[in-house]
């Protein structure tokens, strides 16, 4: 049982989880900071509060419901959103695109000096072989053509029969 679970910890998927965990916490804070020393400001000179947890915020009977908290936690969850992707999985994506050009060139490169050693270890038809094997496709299409040609025309007995049985 201990085994299983060292083998569940060492996993891929459990450390990227936790590095994940650690990374969110990273983002979080900054994120916070955002808000709290640059957005809540901002809300303070528009509407008069420090952040929104007491705006749009509706008592009764000792109960407060209110809408600014959840504008604030929208807002935030935005923030976090935002930076999440284009600080995190943008960078990321572009980075696999790179990588995945660079071994499509590689791969491209590798074909190619295969296909160059294999050609150069093919022996190299010299001229007067070249010429052989053209002449003797040439005969050979002309025997292709004469045998076609054998078989659309009549026979001369065909003819002469022919010409016995009109007179």
């Amino acid at each position: 049982m201990i085994e299983g679970f060292k083998k569940f910890i060492a996993r891929g998927n459990m450390i990227d989880m936790a590095v994940g965990v650690v990374m969110g916490g990273a983002v979080t804070t900054v994120v916070n900071s955002i808000v709290n020393n640059v957005i809540n400001p901002f809300i303070a000179m528009i509407f008069g509060k420090p952040n929104m947890d007491g705006l749009l915020a509706i008592a009764f009977n000792n109960a407060t419901v209110s809408f600014g908290a959840v504008l604030g936690a929208i807002l935030n969850f935005l923030i976090i959103a935002a930076a999440v992707y284009f600080c995190i999985l943008v960078p990321i994506n572009k980075f696999r695109d790179v990588t995945e050009a660079l071994l499509a060139k590689t791969k491209l490169a590798e074909e190619r000096s295969k296909a160059e050693e294999e050609a150069a270890k093919e022996p190299e038809i010299s001229t007067e072989e070249q010429t052989i094997l053209l002449l003797q496709q040439i005969r050979d299409e002309l025997a292709r053509q004469n045998a076609r040609n054998t078989q659309n025309v009549p026979n001369d007995s065909d003819t002469v029969a022919g010409a016995v049985a009109v007179r």
